[in-house]
């Protein structure tokens, strides 16, 4: 392996939910069936899970409400979540892990190494910078977030899926003394825009593929067959 590849002290884990209609993505209907928008899910899923497999980490775990994929459990520890809201949910994942922890989320499946660069490099050193380190999202959340030393008390009580909820958890671990890197934001698939604008940016994946074929359905309007795909 080259320096770059080699396997760091890191622990990649994505939290993810059994892609069933009705169960995920539900404000993709309309204009997606929810079988569609649960097609799309599972892509947006195995996509990420095929992404955090490349990643120089000790182990992977895949955090799930549900059962998945052989495929996707595939050299991952399957784990199932917790009971409870998602902060505590999450709360529960940073409690279990021992060692430097990367969490991310199914919705983002145009995450790559090279928007987790900035935190790689700092983590390798004997000298890191940051304690954490938070991706933000464009909906006011995150997409990642990585502790050195996780702890469920510095997520727990942070209330999740507001338009605030990135910057209150940043607040969190400040207060906590913690030093914090920011990486850079990215779009949640949360609505079919989302996803068309995801998918110009992984072009040739099969999540790509499959947006392009329902964006070109005649039931679509025409900003959306138009939005570079």
């Amino acid at each position: 392996m080259t320096p770059m590849s080699k396997n760091m002290d890191l622990t990649v884990v994505v939290i993810a939910k059994e892609c069933l209609p009705g169960r995920v993505k539900t404000r993709l209907s309309p204009p997606l069936s929810p079988e569609a928008a649960a097609a799309l899910a599972q892509l947006s899923l195995t996509q990420t899970l095929n992404t955090a497999r490349a990643l120089p980490a000790q182990s992977r775990w895949l955090v799930m409400d549900g059962t998945p994929t052989a495929h996707d459990a595939e050299g991952f520890t399957v784990v199932p979540q917790a009971d409870g809201g998602l902060d505590e949910r999450l709360a529960a994942i940073f409690d279990a892990v021992t060692g430097p922890m990367l969490l991310v989320g199914m919705d983002t499946p145009q995450f790559s190494a090279h928007h987790l660069a900035p935190l790689l490099a700092d983590w390798r050193s004997e000298t890191y910078g940051h304690d954490a380190w938070i991706g933000p999202a464009a909906d006011g959340g995150f997409w990642a977030l990585a502790l050195r030393q996780p702890s469920g008390h510095l997520v727990r009580g942070v209330p999740m899926s507001t338009k605030s909820t990135g910057q209150l958890q940043l607040e969190r671990l400040l207060a906590a003394g913690l030093s914090v890197g920011t990486l850079t934001e990215l779009t949640d698939m949360d609505y079919f825009d989302d996803a068309v604008g995801i998918a110009s940016l992984i072009p040739g994946t099969p999540f790509a593929a499959a947006v392009r074929a329902e964006a070109e359905n005649p039931r679509f309007p025409s900003a959306l067959t138009g939005a570079g795909l």
